[in-house]
């Protein structure tokens, strides 16, 4: 395709998701699975006007899919509820720890043993799908700072969290595959690539979001009043704290979404929020406060806030461009009893087991539990650390193998979510 027909094909897209967006939302289906739609039928399965070659294309899809699983995980931690509470984040904290670790077990004992992938593979395929996505699965998500269901709580901040929870299994299946300069194995990988990297990653995240919280706090309160511009601010801390954290060799990923979390947290505390309230200054809230100067303003302004409706446009871009390409990645090659019987092993087998072993004895209840266990979307975040291990030197026929399994599994999911999320949703709120 041109460049003139990709501008068009984006464009009808952009236009037909934004005027039919509350159509959508009545709808069984979501967009990720009208763009994958879109993606199959002008892709190489149908019609053949784009292809993919996502080993051949590796180093621009880690670009891309960074980009948009940064922006989502800052997204999500913004929307955290307010304030921090160890009691509420427990559930989700288990989740995104011991139910990862869990499911990557699984996924390994499935790929060695059905599959016959040698053990690193098996941790490498098992870390690329333990971690559940913040860009697809919005509809199942919290939506607006202040949104107090348990659930979409729980499964944001999984999301939040297990995307670098995932990257030492990430690093110790290149390890275990000859890749030293990418993984360590035994005590290193256990003192570096799991604690350290992880520990790290969270101070540096509380310390970036918290400082500038503290920042803009004090330059807007001088007299004369300094006007911050909030978006800006916001995709400058991703960078800084992204950056920072990869330069001393820790989970940037971790510490994006833990900024965010900080971030919303220190700038509510200055403002003075009540101890109680679990949301506060929502977007449109705040922005109808910005019309009037801010000391004359009830809702003060806050970086989290502002900036939070810029990141989420971003967000249904990257959607929309990243499971269109998806779509034209897939061949009939993938479509084999390898890759489906990993996607139906992960989806009904290793999610649901690992959820509910992961909060087992927890204070969740059996419904949240089932919900939890079901609504394991895998998306981009996959697709992500797919690219980073072929970039990393994945042979070219282990390369093609788990870009087939990973490729149908988040076609899989996309559809299969897609088509439950609205129905379940709504039985779920019902009872």
């Amino acid at each position: 395709m041109s460049t003139t027909a990709w501008f068009i094909l984006i464009g009808c897209l952009m236009l037909a998701r934004g005027l039919a967006a509350t159509s959508i939302a009545r709808l069984p289906f979501t967009s990720s699975m009208a763009y994958l739609g879109v993606g199959l039928v002008l892709g190489p399965m149908v019609l053949g006007l784009f292809s993919l070659d996502l080993v051949e294309q590796a180093p621009l899809l880690e670009t891309l899919t960074e980009i948009a699983v940064l922006i989502s995980l800052f997204s999500a931690g913004v929307k955290m509820p307010v304030p921090f509470s160890l009691a509420r984040w427990l559930p989700s904290l288990r989740l995104a720890w011991l139910s990862m670790a869990i499911s990557v077990a699984l996924v390994t004992a499935f790929a060695c043993l059905v599959l016959g992938l040698p053990l690193g593979a098996g941790i490498l395929i098992g870390a690329i799908l333990a971690p559940t996505d913040p860009v697809l699965a919005t509809d199942v998500q919290v939506r607006r700072p202040g949104d107090s269901d348990h659930l979409r709580f729980t499964l944001t901040c999984e999301a939040g969290m297990n995307d670098g929870s995932a990257f030492p299994f990430v690093m110790l299946g290149l390890g275990l595959l000859g890749y030293q300069d990418a993984g360590n194995t035994g005590w290193s990988w256990l003192w570096h690539d799991l604690l350290w990297a992880s520990a790290a990653a969270v101070a540096l995240g509380v310390a970036g979001g918290a400082l500038l919280a503290t920042l803009g706090w004090q330059l807007r309160g001088k007299d004369p009043k300094h006007e911050v511009l909030d978006d800006l601010v916001g995709l400058g801390l991703i960078a800084v704290v992204y950056g920072a954290t990869t330069w001393l060799h820790a989970w940037g990923f971790l510490a994006v979404f833990f900024a965010g979390v900080a971030l919303r947290q220190t700038e509510l505390r200055l403002a003075g929020a009540p101890a109680d309230q679990q949301g506060l200054l929502q977007a449109e809230e705040v922005h109808a406060g910005s019309a009037v100067k801010p000391q004359e303003s009830q809702v003060p302004l806050t970086v989290s806030a502002e900036s939070l409706v810029f990141k989420e446009h971003l967000e249904h871009l990257s959607e929309l461009t990243l499971v269109l390409l998806l779509g034209g990645a897939v061949s009939q090659a993938a479509w084999n009893w390898r890759s489906l019987g990993m996607a139906l092993f992960l989806l009904l087998v290793a999610r649901p087991a690992s959820v509910m072993l992961g909060l087992i004895s927890s204070n969740t209840s059996l419904r949240l539990r089932c919900m939890a266990a079901w609504f394991g979307v895998r998306g981009i975040g996959s697709v992500y650390y797919l690219c980073y291990a072929i970039n990393h030197g994945l042979p070219a026929g282990l390369a093609l193998e788990l870009s087939h399994i990973t490729i149908v599994v988040v076609m899989v999911s996309i559809v299969a979510h897609g088509i439950s999320v609205t129905p379940l949703l709504n039985r779920y709120w019902r009872d």
